[in-house]
């Protein structure tokens, strides 16, 4: 497999964790688990070449080539597959929370743990949006156009300036601020911070920071040895049992099962 990170135009920084490509001769190792853990970001991903599944818990969606996929902010693990045997190249655009509200209009909740067309969220938009990108052959271009098309969207959004800021205090203290203390920086309380939350994240405070924090330690050791995971874990939660019940709750599985399994597919993404 090879993977390519792509610069964001500079309009689009703040709100783009990632742009990358991802290329392989063929379908992923039968022993690869394949898993992808919750980031903290929506994605679109564009299959250019072959098509994907992918799978939540209680949910399933085929990517064929040449669509717009959507796939909402997440608390569970998802499996991705390739659909055949064949090479294939799928371009992916992740986005931090505070631009997923900005760039795609619509309740973040109604996205939570699903995988959609794009076609199916937006309309004609996303239709015609399709429609060029299967005309372009080359994969720089087809970035450029897919950026000129967010950057008009955000041209039409209005920030939400105390979601912002409390993402930002969540994000900037890695997951670990409390929800009291949002409370007392922004003067409102939890339950008017969880309602706007769900509707512009699409998780509460104490969720986002939940996955924040756990993304944290799994970008430092996701290809780490369990000693490792021993040694870091104390930086990022308050005792052990709290580690593996976020750990089993984002990954599915504990970690003395998780070191032992192939992931290569998920690590990729996170290898410097």
């Amino acid at each position: 497999m090879k993977l390519q990170l792509i610069e964001p135009r500079a309009e689009l920084k703040p709100f783009i964790g990632k742009i990358w490509v991802l290329e392989s001769n063929g379908r992923l190792p039968e022993d690869d688990m394949k898993l992808i853990v919750p980031n903290g970001m929506v994605k679109l991903i564009i299959p250019v070449k072959n098509g994907l599944i992918g799978k939540y818990e209680k949910w399933r969606h085929r990517s064929k080539e040449g669509s717009i996929t959507l796939i909402g902010i997440s608390d569970t693990p998802a499996i991705v597959d390739i659909e055949h045997d064949n090479p294939h190249c799928n371009i992916g655009i992740e986005f931090y929370a505070l631009g997923a509200y900005r760039l795609f209009h619509l309740p973040q909740f109604e996205l939570k743990n699903k995988i959609f067309d794009l076609e199916d969220v937006i309309g004609n938009q996303a239709r015609h949006l399709s429609e060029r990108l299967i005309n372009i052959e080359k994969i720089e271009e087809k970035i450029e156009v897919i950026q000129s098309y967010l950057i008009s969207q955000l041209s039409r959004s209005t920030p939400d300036l105390v979601v912002d800021y409390c993402l930002s205090q969540i994000v900037g203290t890695k997951g670990l601020i409390a929800v009291n203390e949002l409370e007392r920086k922004t003067g409102f309380s939890s339950r008017w911070l969880r309602e706007k939350f769900t509707d512009k994240v699409g998780l509460s405070p104490k969720s986002i920071s939940s996955v924040i924090r756990f993304m944290q330690f799994y970008e430092a050791n996701a290809n780490a040895n369990m000693d490792f995971f021993k040694n870091e874990l104390y930086t990022y939660f308050y005792d052990q049992a709290h580690f593996i019940k976020d750990f089993k709750r984002f990954t599915g599985m504990a970690p003395s099962k998780f070191m032992k399994t192939d992931n290569e597919f998920g690590h990729i993404f996170y290898k410097g």
